[in-house]
């Protein structure tokens, strides 16, 4: 039988994981001395490139000496936390990390909480100790105080720790030893991760918890054995959540080898796999032994807290820019979607548009942006929470919010954020100078404010949140309170016109954009709605004056990016997502029904 640990590296966002992988790839020797490697290898779709953010989780296999070493890299955002949750069924321990700077953050909170119901003893790592502001002493007393809060069991407690530079490719047991390389790292893992329980002479068991598609062979599910032996050509029955029962052969079975996938024909129990040959296999479900089929737990994912409408673009330059527009493609691939992401869930509603809901705004700014790369054009309402009701009470999502500011923004941040009924739980000055500060919030309150915050703080302030429960509502909570500009007219925008038109706000379009009645072209300086027309020419006379042809000089345009977008629109506009441009309109765009609107919905609030 062979020796597998497998084991998580679960971290907040930007604490080092993807980077901690990659040295422990390229010190176990997995790459050929001539491969050439980008960085954060694992990091594989063209958003994540991008953003340098980990959006799915991702495995990957490492033999050491006559150890194989299973390593799932997961995602630290807190829109990626149901990716989190079901993987850390799969492994027998996590690692760890947190920031030396930065110490225990939300998204540790979240993830560390979830390690710990599982009974996982933490291999913790304070990862990035070369920083200026580094307090490796103060951050390990703050992951002790946050594992007595989490409830730790004694084990629990115990648990070992390593001071790490996953840059500089550098792990060690005590802060004055050498900086050498990975190796205190990999001994960690070997001493003190479990070995996987379960028997490979035991009936066949595994769960499925990632999936994956192959234009040859369909759907993959990427699984855990937990018993017995999976081979390929095989029959075993798969055991959906709903207690339903189908059998099939494994028609390819692919184990793992760094970054490359293997073709093997057989696996036993511990190990990580990944299954072809079942047409509905699904997040969760069990494969099991024929003649004994004994389904595992179906996995717990937690509800999504956000919901947006996608509709059809009907505006008047539908069509123009996009390849997919109907509503029958776009539901096809949000279906797509949904059979591998199992924290968003889609219901179509009557009108050719679709209720999209997941985890955050990201979350479903990732699905719309990887959408409009596809080539679709659609429409997106603004994000709404989810609201429940339990014995007649209306409850709704909470976020536990942090935010470090200099010291200076800490009276400004703590006055927006009073206005959006967040209650204010803690305030720690840092070494650094910034001040920390922890608020309990509805989710309601944190739509659109990132933008303000940024605004408010000069670029400065640093903001993560995590849900918490669901709370009984609290009341209205304020919104945008700047109007905009509104186009009263179709054609293509004149720079004399606007020009005249930045004393009135900030725009969003340059000379030459296409624009129609209806649609916003930028933030009104003031509150209310103004209608402004962007395609008044200058009036050409035969007389001249001083000073009359001086050159237009415009200010750069605010560029506003999908996510911008989704923070910045009101109930009564909508984004128009095209892959080559995003626009924000009116949901009416006749000014006569906005008005009419307007006055039904005054009247209704008397």
């Amino acid at each position: 039988m062979q020796k597998i640990k497998n084991i998580a590296v679960i971290a907040h966002v930007d604490h080092g994981k993807t980077t901690l992988v990659d040295e422990l790839l390229q010190q176990s020797g997995t790459f050929a001395a001539h491969q050439q490697v980008d960085e954060r290898v694992m990091d594989s779709n063209d958003i994540e490139k991008e953003r340098g953010i980990t959006i799915l989780s991702k495995n990957t296999a490492i033999t050491y000496g006559d150890h194989k070493i299973n390593i799932i890299d997961t995602p630290g955002h807190a829109d990626f936390g149901g990716e989190v949750e079901r993987v850390l069924k799969m492994v027998d321990s996590v690692l760890m990390l947190v920031d030396a700077q930065e110490g225990v953050m939300p998204q540790t909170k979240f993830v560390l909480k979830k390690a710990i119901e599982l009974g996982h003893v933490p291999v913790v790592v304070i990862n990035k100790i070369d920083k200026d502001g580094a307090e490796p002493d103060r951050v390990l007393d703050e992951m002790f105080d946050l594992l007595v809060a989490l409830d730790a069991n004694e084990d629990q407690l115990e648990f070992p720790v390593l001071y790490a530079a996953a840059r500089d490719g550098y792990a060690k047991w005590n802060l004055e030893d050498e900086n050498k390389d990975m190796t205190p790292l990999f001994e960690a893992i070997l001493e003190h991760v479990p070995y996987p329980e379960g028997s490979p002479d035991a009936p066949t068991q595994a769960q499925v918890f990632t999936l994956d598609s192959d234009n040859f062979v369909g759907r993959i599910g990427i699984a855990r054995i937990f018993n017995g032996k999976v081979k390929k050509g095989d029959e075993y029955t798969l055991v959906k959540a709903d207690g339903s029962k189908s059998k099939s052969r494994v028609s390819k079975l692919i184990g793992f080898k760094g970054l490359d996938r293997i073709d093997i024909d057989e696996a036993e129990a511990g190990d990580i796999v990944a299954i072809a040959g079942f047409s509905d296999i699904d997040v969760g479900d069990s494969l099991c032994d024929t003649a004994n089929p004994v389904a595992l737990d179906p996995l717990h994912v937690e509800e999504p807290t956000l919901s947006v409408i996608m509709s059809v673009n009907d505006g008047p330059l539908a069509g123009q820019e996009g390849k997919h527009v109907t509503s029958n493609k776009i539901r096809e691939r949000l279906e797509k979607e949904m059979e591998t992401n199992i924290a968003m869930k889609m219901e179509p509603l009557g009108d050719a548009s679709f209720k999209v809901s997941g985890r955050g705004e990201l979350q479903i700014g990732i699905l719309a942006e990887n959408m409009r790369r596809e080539g679709f054009e659609f429409l997106l309402a603004r994000p709404e929470v989810v609201v429940k009701e339990e014995n007649g009470v209306k409850m709704e999502p909470f976020e536990h919010l942090v935010v470090d500011v200099p010291e200076e923004f800490q009276g400004v941040a703590i006055e927006k954020l009073g206005k959006r009924k967040a209650e204010m739980t803690s305030l720690t000055p840092m070494p650094d100078g910034t001040v920390r500060i922890e608020f309990e919030i509805p989710a309601r309150g944190l739509i659109g404010f990132r933008s303000e915050f940024l605004t408010d703080t000069k670029g400065e302030g640093i903001m993560n949140h995590s849900f918490i429960e669901y709370r009984p509502y609290s009341g209205t909570v304020v919104s945008r309170t700047p109007g905009a500009l509104i186009s009263m007219d179709d054609g293509e925008a004149v720079a004399f016109s606007l020009y005249n038109l930045q004393a009135r706000g900030t725009l969003f379009i340059e000379p030459q954009a296409k624009v129609y009645n209806g649609m916003v072209i930028g933030e009104s300086a003031r509150p209310g709605d103004l209608e402004v027309n962007p395609l008044k020419g200058k009036q050409l006379t035969n007389m001249r004056s001083a000073g009359a042809d001086d050159a237009i000089k415009l200010v750069p345009p605010r560029d506003m990016t999908l996510e911008h977008a989704m923070e910045w629109i009101e109930d009564d506009e909508l984004i128009e997502v095209t892959p080559e441009s995003i626009r924000i309109r009116k949901k009416h765009l006749d000014p006569i029904m906005r008005k009419r609107v307007q006055r039904d919905k005054k009247n209704a609030a008397k």
